[in-house]
């Protein structure tokens, strides 16, 4: 399988790369700046392009692909804006080139709060994180809707906070929801989630909570 992965310099993307690569698929990283890429290998293509609005630069990328994914995401809220506006241009990108397979990370405050976590959680944590970060998730809420909208087979990963720690391959998922309890998972763990829901097809169109 070839894979185009946006937002490939990035620590969720660049963990998806990587780990494709070595399960054999060949990939298209789309980066902005090569300089902050510096991964090589036979099974690698590297595409730099200005910015992610206009599809057409990005369909190089696309060429021969079976499969893209984004990690492309707000890194603080001052990157309000990115997720919604990059999305819709990979999404036109993706329409134009007949690339129908299609993941996409957001967050967990965009989903429902699971009914059995604690109290404390439902009430208090989750209000409180989607009110300081309201343009945040606003724009992944956005980004989710434009992806719901497409005619891509599209999977949409929610993670909560993240963290640095190696794959472990023990997380656990949720198909149409957040998962119960699920407060820490690592970038490396989710990038496996997301390239596993690539030949899932129960999680085709179809958010899915992952988290240790």
């Amino acid at each position: 399988m070839k894979v185009t992965v946006f937002g490939a310099s990035g620590a969720i993307g660049g963990q998806v790369v990587r780990q494709a690569l070595d399960a054999g698929h060949a990939v298209a990283a789309v980066v902005r700046q090569a300089s902050r890429f510096d991964l090589t290998h036979p099974g690698l293509s590297v595409v730099r392009v200005a910015g992610l609005t206009d599809p057409e630069p990005l369909l190089p990328a696309l060429d021969g692909s079976d499969a893209a994914i984004s990690a492309i995401g707000p890194r603080s809220r001052g990157d309000a804006g990115v997720a919604s506006t990059a999305t819709r241009g990979i999404l036109r990108a993706l329409e134009i080139a007949g690339v129908r397979r299609f993941a996409a990370v957001s967050a967990v405050p965009v989903g429902p709060v699971p009914d059995d976590d604690p109290w404390f959680s439902r009430k208090i944590v989750y209000p409180l994180i989607r009110a300081v970060l309201r343009d945040v998730y606003a724009d992944l809420a956005a980004m989710e809707a434009e992806i719901g909208r497409s005619a891509t087979d599209w999977t949409i990963v929610r993670p909560p906070r993240l963290t640095n720690k190696p794959l472990s391959g023990a997380y656990r998922t949720t198909i149409g929801g957040n998962v119960p309890r699920g407060n820490f998972v690592s970038r490396a763990d989710v990038a496996h989630a997301m390239l596993a829901a690539l030949d899932n097809p129960a999680t085709v169109r179809q958010a899915v909570g992952v988290a240790n």
